[in-house]
């Protein structure tokens, strides 16, 4: 009921907001936007530690500006090493978040475009799968599922049915077990 909610919102919403990557100019505006959204413990959250100290996975930044240009929504993606392969090797993934909106924005659509621009930006850079903790409900009309994630682990707290994952290579996380790790680019 929800998505269907969410598509009739967004038809009726005008569009007036662009998905773009984010630059450097960004900065402020999305840390203020994710302060607001995510609260004042977000920097405690389980993920948020894989992220620190480390740069977002190449191309996979994206902001939602409005008309004016303002920053209005944000999702970005993290390299990851989604534990190891069935032959013991290290397996390359994503990780995605926060995903965020303003709340003056909230109801036009903004959160799934970001969402569909994120994935088929990662797809289209050859990247095999996205992991996420949140809301299932919210984020299986997108086609991420605990089942793909059940044999990885996060380090630190976190809620077994909030931590999902979508395949972009088919059978990519098959046999897959073992911690979420940082593997992107550190920050200089």
């Amino acid at each position: 009921m929800a998505t269907v909610l969410d598509s009739v919102r967004a038809l009726f919403a005008p569009n007036t907001f662009t998905i773009d990557a984010e630059t450097p100019a960004d900065v402020v505006a999305r840390e203020t936007l994710l302060d607001r959204a995510m609260g004042a413990d977000r920097r405690r959250k389980s993920s948020e530690k894989i992220r620190r100290g480390r740069v977002p996975a190449e191309g996979l930044a994206l902001v939602a500006r409005d008309g004016a240009g303002h920053v209005i929504g944000t999702v970005r993606l993290w390299n990851v090493e989604a534990g190891i392969s069935p032959d013991g090797q290290p397996l390359d993934a994503l990780l995605l978040g926060p995903l965020a909106v303003d709340g003056a924005h909230e109801g036009k659509g903004i959160g799934g475009a970001l969402m569909r621009a994120a994935i088929a930006e990662a797809h289209s850079r050859g990247h095999g799968a996205i992991l996420l903790v949140g809301d299932a409900a919210y984020y299986e009309r997108f086609g991420f599922f605990a089942d793909k994630a059940r044999h990885l682990v996060m380090p630190g707290p976190f809620e077994r049915s909030r931590f999902l994952a979508l395949e972009l290579k088919a059978g990519w996380l098959e046999g897959a077990a073992g911690m979420i790790v940082a593997s992107g680019r550190k920050l200089a």
